[in-house]
């Protein structure tokens, strides 16, 4: 079973203001499984798109999409991916063992195509006639009314019967579906994320970790999580985050500085 994503950036409000629908949909049927709209799509934009059809629905084979740089390392603009290396949506798909499929034409991607060119000419009209200006009135619309409504209209019979979903029990959705980094511990006992200093605390089985290598989880819900292999040694709140440290800019010296006078 092999799902499709995209987006789509158009002025949705017909006001100027340009906004990406992300969607989910199924190869076979044609079902939008997501439909959502977000300020620009991105790895954390996917994440929870991807998220959601899993727990609402099950898991799946494949995922085919574009070769963007948050689904897929292309050393050479227009070139093949690498395979060899992974982006963090790549690495949550792989750990979930899903395959992840990249387009090499807009002729393989014209499902999608044919499908926005519907969007756009639908949604702009149900949007206006309900006077719906925001995002997050029309994401709910998208949600609790809309999405079922286009798929009333466009969804097929697929080929065969029943699904191809497979009911998942995994409970660490929340990890996989995070953003990343290995750190190391500083001497003392701090990590770096962001321009943030992260302190972590003693903990009754070991002083400081300076020296050892963590990793660091930023969740969908903004929480930010450090584990040290199974331990996890600290965990900050959004609005308990730390400010971000500011950049340093280093002024370059004038030509001729420190130079004897001839």
């Amino acid at each position: 079973m092999m799902l499709h994503i995209d987006a789509s950036k158009h002025a949705w409000f017909g006001d100027g203001r340009y906004y990406d629908l992300v969607t989910v949909l199924d190869d076979a049927t044609s079902e939008i499984y997501y439909a959502q709209l977000v300020d620009e799509e991105g790895t954390r934009t996917w994440m929870p798109a991807v998220r959601e059809v899993i727990q609402q629905r099950g898991m799946f084979c494949s995922l085919y999409s574009d070769r963007a740089s948050h689904f897929f390392v292309t050393p050479k603009a227009g070139g093949k991916v690498d395979e060899s290396q992974v982006t963090q949506f790549g690495r949550a798909l792989q750990e979930l063992g899903i395959k992840m499929i990249p387009a090499y034409s807009p002729q393989a991607r014209g499902r999608m195509e044919r499908s926005y060119r519907t969007w756009q000419g639908r949604l702009p009209q149900e949007l206006r006639l309900r006077k719906i200006t925001t995002v997050e009135d029309a994401n709910r619309f998208l949600r609790q009314q809309y999405q079922a409504e286009f798929n009333r209209q466009f969804t097929v019979v697929a080929a065969g019967k029943g699904s191809a979903f497979v009911r998942t029990r995994r409970k660490d959705l929340d990890w996989v579906f995070s953003i990343q980094h290995d750190r190391t511990v500083n001497p003392d006992n701090t990590i770096a994320l962001d321009n943030r200093i992260l302190q972590i605390e003693k903990t009754r089985w070991r002083n400081t970790l300076s020296g050892c290598k963590v990793t660091v989880y930023e969740l969908l819900n903004g929480k930010v999580v450090v584990r040290f292999g199974p331990h996890e040694v600290a965990r900050f709140e959004p609005q308990d985050l730390p400010a971000p440290q500011p950049k340093i800019r280093k002024t370059p010296r004038p030509l001729g500085h420190n130079r004897r006078a001839a």
